[in-house]
């Protein structure tokens, strides 16, 4: 299977073309810059018209708008988000099986200023959040990469989340960790049989 890798294209998607050929695109979250709607709206049309058969998304920090519909589903006030997301497989904090391989994804990430999905970095809430990943995902989609993987910035903080590093070890049939969130520190790296993309840069895997 070939998978294109995408991430953090802020409302620059269209600048990506041509995009090389694939099975399956993922996009791992900050569609939008700052949950701007025409850029959320403009993305879904474009991701749902690329000529790829499996499409499959996450949120970022960034989609504010996809962060707030979670706020209001957890209430009952809203269960729909308000965008055409048809021919798409959203995954918040679920998955879903692509040819035989199973694809996991969720939003979450140690607290960064006051954005979306964000959740104490030293507390258990981010634990709780990964545990929920089944033990037999075979590609993995967060915002967030993990400590110590593609996650240095420019300042030189480790900016991963320590927890999602600790449950990876976990996963015995890992093979794919994409992110992004972390635009200086973009790249592919592979270790103990996982490739991992940091994917503000798009790469194409084949797993």
């Amino acid at each position: 299977m070939k998978i294109l890798c995408l991430s953090d294209t802020h409302g620059y998607h269209r600048k990506l073309e041509p995009l090389p050929e694939a099975d399956v695109v993922v996009h791992s979250g900050d569609f939008s810059h700052l949950g701007n709607v025409w850029h959320t709206e403009d993305f879904l049309q474009w991701f749902r018209e690329l000529p790829i058969r499996h499409k499959v998304l996450i949120a970022g920090n960034h989609d504010i708008e996809f962060y707030q519909n979670w706020q209001f589903s957890q209430t009952g006030e809203n269960k729909n988000l308000p965008f055409d997301l048809e021919g798409i497989h959203y995954l918040m904090d679920d998955s879903v099986v692509l040819d035989g391989i199973k694809f996991y994804g969720s939003p979450w990430q140690p607290e960064f200023c006051d954005m979306a999905f964000n959740l104490p970095r030293s507390g258990f809430e981010l634990e709780q959040v990964w545990s929920k990943i089944p033990s037999d995902t075979q590609v993995l989609l967060t915002h967030t990469p993990p400590s110590g993987m593609l996650d240095q910035t420019r300042s030189g903080f480790h900016a991963g989340c320590e927890h999602l590093a600790v449950r990876i070890q976990q996963l015995r049939q890992l093979k794919l960790h994409v992110f992004g969130h972390i635009h200086e520190a973009t790249g592919t790296a592979d270790e103990n049989g996982v490739t991992f993309v940091n994917a503000f840069k798009f790469s194409c895997i084949e797993i």
